[in-house]
């Protein structure tokens, strides 16, 4: 992703501040830690022709690790309390990278999209792991404006 990034994310601070809450693992086949903290910044339309959210964060993953991840959002729907992406990215799962059935030893590929409500947001990734169907991610956002 580095090479779709502006100039202007070099220069400028983060757009917005997302806490990560929890998250529901659909169709679990075992248990998983549902309460994952984390905080991720991000900063709007810097890359890919200033079209591309970028972000980054670290955050506590279902198997009770820490976990780094980078993203990048592709908005098809915005207004000011309504919001749709499409994502993509990595995490990395310290230790964990053979529970999904992708992944290159710990870093693990994400994707899905995304939803806003106002500052509330919700993530919505397909079954990446050998015991989930989905797993849904839930928190809070803010403009740092």
């Amino acid at each position: 992703m580095a090479f779709a990034v502006s100039s202007n994310f070099a220069v400028a601070g983060p757009d917005q501040v997302s806490i990560l809450l929890g998250s529901h693992h659909v169709g679990a086949t075992r248990s998983f830690e549902e309460v994952n903290p984390g905080l991720f910044l991000t900063w709007t339309e810097v890359a890919i022709g200033q079209r591309v959210d970028l972000t980054v964060g670290a955050f506590r993953n279902s198997y009770g690790d820490g976990s780094i991840a980078v993203s990048g959002a592709y908005p098809l729907y915005r207004t000011e309390n309504w919001g749709f992406d499409l994502f993509a990215g990595l995490a990395w799962y310290p230790g964990n990278g053979d529970q999904f059935n992708h992944a290159v030893d710990d870093m693990v590929p994400l994707g899905g999209v995304q939803m806003r409500y106002r500052n509330l947001f919700i993530q919505a990734l397909p079954g990446g792991g050998n015991a989930v169907d989905a797993t849904l991610t839930y928190g809070l956002t803010f403009p740092l404006n």
